[in-house]
């Protein structure tokens, strides 16, 4: 099969009656340029579909308009998101993402994606890191290039800098939602404990109870998987069912739902029950779940804006703005609802 070649700078150039440097200085956007030759040279290149090699331009400007990415391996909600987020906004501030996937974080698998992305001469770096292992991981070694960490809780350094959803914001939302519901306590099924994000909605948790005047309690250790939320709350109605829980994201929460469903424990009506993330279908849960839901799409076009400010104005401040963290939303639905002792005790009772 013959392929048909690309246009080049050349055809767009014989097309439009000009030299090729004429064709270039129109590309860089430099101003000798007389309007109505101008003119001619886009509607060449919008004629022959001329597409500008990346390449090409780096050699003129300096520039590849490239951004690399870190990201851990294992895929999870909140980091893919992210990952999706920082490309598209990077796609709609007209610069290419390149791709770096770190399987398991380590100090020398980091080093060698950050070496990687600089021998391709990206003028940006994002690390998407969910943990404490993968923060630990970045931090031993300064790219020679801007870069931003994804990473709740930790505050810029000289050699990087951080922004984040804002995770103790998020739970505290949540377990105001549940005691201001008139729930006498919220029990918190906790994300592993090396996750960032994880760590940081135990200690909103915490704070908010604290905020309510609740003594001092430990979650429930779990990880991010329906199976965990499942089997812990599976023990829980074991014994003394709790009216309301915090499941650290979507997918705990709906194991927990299965296992109340499974034990006959009505949703809401016995036991409210709060997700996190706010996941595609979280709306089609049964019954529909209250949740928190992330600004993935905000996140992403921070990293991006964070990083473009200082490639263009390298050394000059930040703006305050762009390093506050971005806060998450309470989406409330049908998983929680007014604590009622009577309610409750009358269900037991029947039970």
């Amino acid at each position: 099969m013959q392929r048909t070649r690309r246009p080049n700078l050349h055809d767009v150039a014989h097309l439009a009656g000009v030299s090729h440097q004429t064709v270039s200085r129109v590309l860089n956007e430099q101003p000798n340029v007389r309007p109505e030759t101008r003119e001619r040279v886009l509607e060449a290149i919008e004629s022959l579909g001329y597409r500008r090699s990346l390449a090409a331009r780096a050699l003129v400007t300096s520039r590849t308009h490239t951004l690399g990415v870190l990201v851990q391996g294992k895929p999870r909600f909140g980091p893919s998101s992210t990952m999706l987020a920082v490309a598209q906004a990077a796609r709609d501030a007209a610069h290419y993402v390149s791709l770096a996937v770190v399987e398991r974080p380590s100090v020398e698998e980091t080093a060698a994606a950050l070496e990687f992305f600089e021998e391709q001469g990206v003028e940006g770096i994002v690390v998407i890191s969910p943990t404490v292992d993968s923060l630990e991981a970045a931090r031993s070694r300064t790219p020679g290039v801007p870069m931003v960490i994804v990473a709740a809780g930790e505050a810029p350094q000289e050699s990087y800098w951080v922004t984040s959803v804002d995770q103790r914001l998020g739970a505290a939302l949540a377990t105001r939602h549940l005691l201001a519901l008139g729930h006498p306590d919220v029990v918190h099924l906790a994300g592993p404990g090396r996750w960032l994000d994880a760590a940081e909605r135990v200690a909103g948790w915490r704070e908010e109870r604290a905020r309510w005047g609740l003594p001092p309690a430990d979650p429930i250790p779990a990880n991010w998987s329906a199976t965990r939320g499942y089997e812990a709350v599976r023990d829980l109605v074991a014994g003394e069912t709790p009216s309301a829980i915090f499941a650290a994201n979507d997918q705990l929460a709906l194991g927990v739902l299965r296992a109340l469903a499974e034990a006959g424990v009505s949703v809401p009506g016995r036991v409210s029950v709060i997700g996190y993330d706010d996941v595609e279908g979280a709306g089609y849960f049964t019954p529909p779940l209250t949740t928190v839901r992330q600004p993935f799409h905000t996140l992403g076009g921070r990293c991006v804006e964070i990083l473009l400010q200082e490639i263009n104005e390298p050394g000059a401040q930040m703006p305050a703005a762009l390093l506050r963290p971005i806060e998450p939303v309470l989406v409330v639905r049908g998983t929680t609802a007014p604590y009622t002792s009577e309610r409750i005790e009358k269900e037991e009772g029947q039970g």
